[in-house]
């Protein structure tokens, strides 16, 4: 009984250290798996692989890769390390990644243009685009290394914007082996105003047609023209989509369009003269343009003022003395004439001009009827306006 009893402690007790080695007897595939060198050992893919556990049998996924291999492939890889009864766990395949460090593409792009920022010709980092023949990607390096990115050789053509870089990476062997190379244009840009639809010739720009793009500097030497600038503008020619405004594209909005039928206004101090004409070219406030008088079919020069309306200057300046003449014209009515004041005596003086006896009054001529307009007209020293031919409607101001 007593021995019975001695050999029933005896088993329990090496029970852990059977089950234990029938655990290590018994390997089991893993699912997934990670790795950081460039292969795969046993022990990477195999639980309890026992001492083959450091022995290589694939090679790994690219740096930051994920690849797969089948189950029959692994068994067939660790036969003859005598891994038996392995147990797949019903696994078809197993999934190995290899950890990297990453580094983004927009942060590749910003270095190169840290590196060109003020030199080679070239401003503002934010004024400047990195175009490379390649498009840019993720660069994946060993996930133990963690140093900077750093060129380690740079040439660039100041005429094209042409360039060649060289990246390193402290620690990193991928980076040692095969340097990261960069090839590509960088130049500098402009905000540039872009039409976001179709012009016709004298369409008035509004804001909404108008989007606002970088376009490279060299492109634009001269004419760009900021977009909020180019509100209100009209178009000098028809002009496309996407077309870049230029200074040399607008012109002022057309107030008088071409054919377009105007009121000429011919006005002098308390008279205003009035007839309808026709356009001969278009223009705006400011603007002298060509205008038929549509009643007697002559062309004058005419400055717009307003939509639909000219104006015609006088060809010769009234002066202040004239006002009360003019008044009188309009009232149909002129007033005595005073004598004109004496002059003070000047040294040297000038040649004396005698006065036209017919036309100026003297101090002993009497108080005038009033006269008719036409006769008051010619009683001026000089006649007060020749207006043209516009056979108007005459208009008193007061």
């Amino acid at each position: 009984m007593i021995r019975l009893l001695i050999a029933a402690l005896i088993v329990f007790a090496n029970a852990p250290q059977v089950a234990s080695r029938e655990a290590l007897a018994a390997p089991r595939l893993k699912e997934l798996v990670t790795v950081t060198a460039e292969v795969v050992r046993i022990g990477d893919l195999v639980d309890n692989a026992g001492a083959a556990a450091g022995i290589a049998v694939f090679r790994a996924p690219d740096l930051g890769e994920t690849g797969a291999v089948d189950v029959a492939r692994i068994a067939e890889a660790l036969r003859p390390h005598r891994i038996v009864d392995l147990d797949t766990a019903g696994l078809g395949q197993v999934v190995v990644t290899r950890l990297s460090r990453a580094i983004p593409a927009d942060e590749i792009e910003q270095r190169l243009v840290h590196a060109f920022t003020g030199h080679y010709g070239l401003g503002d980092a934010r004024n400047l685009a990195v175009t490379t023949d390649r498009p840019l990607r993720a660069l994946h390096v060993e996930a133990s290394a963690t140093g900077e990115l750093a060129i380690s050789r740079l040439h660039v053509e100041q005429r094209t914007g042409r360039f060649d870089v060289h990246f390193e990476l402290m620690g990193s062997s991928v980076t040692r082996r095969a340097p990261l190379r960069i090839t590509g244009t960088v130049s500098e840009t402009v905000e540039t105003a872009v039409l976001a639809r179709a012009l016709a010739r004298g369409d008035t720009i509004k804001a909404s047609d108008v989007v606002v793009e970088r376009r490279r500097k060299s492109e634009f030497l001269n004419g760009v023209i900021p977009a909020e600038q180019a509100t209100g503008f009209a178009a000098r020619r028809a002009m496309r989509i996407g077309e870049v405004l230029r200074a040399n594209d607008l012109m002022k909005a057309e107030t008088v369009r071409r054919n377009e039928t105007v009121t000429i206004v011919y006005q002098l101090p308390g008279i205003m003269l009035t007839v309808r004409g026709k356009a001969l070219e278009a223009g705006t406030v400011g603007d002298t343009i060509s205008v038929t008088n549509i009643q007697s079919k002559r062309t004058v020069q005419a400055t717009v003022e307003a939509p639909g309306r000219v104006s015609i200057a006088p060809p010769l300046p009234i002066v202040a003395a004239a006002a009360p003449l003019l008044a009188a014209v309009a009232a149909d009515e002129v007033p005595a004439v005073a004598p004109a004041p004496a002059l003070p005596a000047m040294s040297p003086m000038p040649p004396a001009v005698t006065p036209r006896p017919a036309l100026l009054p003297s101090a002993a001529t009497p108080a005038a009827a009033p006269l008719p307009s036409a006769e008051a007209l010619a009683l001026s020293p000089m006649p007060l306006f020749e207006p043209p031919d516009l056979q108007p409607e005459i208009t008193a101001t007061q």
